[in-house]
């Protein structure tokens, strides 16, 4: 089935190609024609918009957008589904997301994690539970040469000397497996000093850092455990770690926004005057019976501030600006590239978390959820329940009705998961507000590369 999508913003009338991928900066003529244009032929669009737009104007917009159809860069069809590449994919782990610690030194407010302890009691990973995490990854990833490793909690920089062991074994052993482990930590920073901060910059491919935005938003929610705010103890740090950091090596300061600072483009371009060029921020995601949690009425609030956002993040680029955002970067090719968007996160089959204890979850947001243990990494013989894997592998757009008719169904994935079941106790049923956000965000990324392409430098 074939499908557009069309929208306006910052002065644009963009126009998707929602399965091929192709995206139009038309006129006001042809945005208009583009209502009837599927259901009418030529003479009853005349007819209908005869009193809005000249003949010669509708004749004109009538033929580009039929070029356009003929070329195979509008109305294309879908036909992902059938894709050998979708239907033959191969069930190996990709990545693995190690709970080094099940503790932590912040108490923020939001934390899906319970302080860190995910609602069990505090403790460290040992040694033996994260080797032979890395042996089934290595084990269980098929011919895939690149693996993701994340260090994570709690706060994994509480246990950093098996963090490091951790490593040093990985390295030890990829290359007589032909394997290649990129090593990704996620801090708050609390423990950060010049001797981690080299250490992460040499060994760790990724650094997500975590931090609100303004001082007043990030102390609001990201409290010490004497209930001071966390900023100044962390920004220097993290500024120090960003600025030695190679080239070559990604970092991410990652915040969270919730219905507390819904003016969040304000924190996004705080990240910014910091000198921080890599950012994401979040939004929360929690029952609406807390305060902070974003509710439906919300949205029109949050959609005006990521069109805002969205606006002076495309001025930036268009100066040539090298700062980024991360929910404004989306992929617009399609072909193979659609395969890995269609197929959604991976959880429950090509990433798996693993607890300090050795128990194995689809992913992090179900970690302490013991409906969905799935085996224990110390077992004799680890087999995961073949049943529930085959449940997370089955949930992609193709069978989530809210998905097929949906125009992002290329650029979400199908959504988190864990939002799902949380939310509506249905794998196969998204969280709407997240949906909702996401293509706000979309449209926002393809203003920004049409801007950008159209008058860039």
């Amino acid at each position: 089935m074939s499908m557009i999508h069309k929208f306006s913003m910052n002065g644009y009338n963009i126009v998707l190609d929602v399965n091929g991928g192709s995206v139009h900066v038309v006129d006001d003529v042809a945005y208009r024609v583009l209502d009837l244009y599927e259901d009418k032929n030529k003479e009853e669009i005349l007819n209908e918009l005869s009193n809005e737009y000249t003949k010669e104007q509708l004749i004109e917009a009538y033929e580009e957008i039929s070029t356009l159809e003929k070329e195979g860069l509008l109305f294309t069809e879908d036909t992902y589904q059938f894709h050998p590449a979708f239907v033959n994919r191969k069930p190996v782990v990709k990545a693995l997301c190690l709970h080094v610690a099940h503790d932590c030194n912040l108490k923020c407010k939001y934390c899906f994690a319970a302080q860190g302890d995910f609602g069990g009691e505090k403790k460290l990973m040992s040694y033996e539970v994260g080797k032979a995490g890395i042996d089934y990854l290595i084990a269980n990833s098929g011919t895939r040469k690149n693996l993701e490793i994340d260090f994570f909690g709690g706060e994994p920089l509480m246990n950093f000397e098996v963090v490091k062991q951790l490593v040093s074994y990985g390295r030890s052993i990829e290359k007589e497996n032909n394997k290649n482990i990129r090593f990704t930590i996620t801090t708050n920073g609390i423990l950060l000093d010049d001797e981690k901060i080299k250490y992460i910059n040499e060994n760790m491919h990724n650094a997500v850092l975590s931090l609100d935005g303004r001082k007043s938003v990030n102390d609001n929610m990201r409290l010490t455990l004497n209930d001071k705010g966390s900023y100044d103890i962390i920004l220097p740090k993290f500024k120090k770690l960003v600025e030695s950091r190679p080239k070559d090596k990604y970092y991410y300061v990652r915040g969270t926004f919730t219905r507390d600072n819904l003016d969040f483009a304000k924190d996004v371009i705080h990240f910014a005057d910091q000198g921080f060029k890599l950012t994401s921020v979040e939004p929360v995601v929690g029952e609406e019976s807390n305060t902070y949690a974003l509710r439906k009425e919300d949205m029109p609030r949050v959609f005006e501030e990521y069109e805002k956002l969205a606006i002076e993040y495309a001025n930036k680029k268009v100066k040539g600006d090298d700062f980024k955002f991360f929910h404004f970067m989306i992929d617009l090719d399609q072909g193979p590239c659609v395969i890995k968007r269609i197929t959604g996160c991976g959880a429950g089959n090509e990433y798996l978390s693993i607890t300090p204890e050795g128990d194995i979850y689809p992913c992090h947001q179900f970690v302490g959820n013991e409906e969905y243990k799935m085996a224990n990494i110390l077992d004799e013989e680890v087999i995961l329940p073949s049943e529930m894997r085959e449940t997370f592998r089955n949930a992609h757009v193709y069978t989530k009705e809210d998905c097929k008719k949906c125009w992002n169904k290329f650029y979400c994935s199908g959504g988190c998961h864990a939002n799902a079941i949380n939310f509506n106790n249905d794998i196969k049923k998204p969280y709407e507000l997240g949906c909702e956000m996401q293509k706000k965000r979309t449209e926002c990324s393809i203003m920004i590369q049409a801007k950008v392409m159209l008058e860039g430098e």
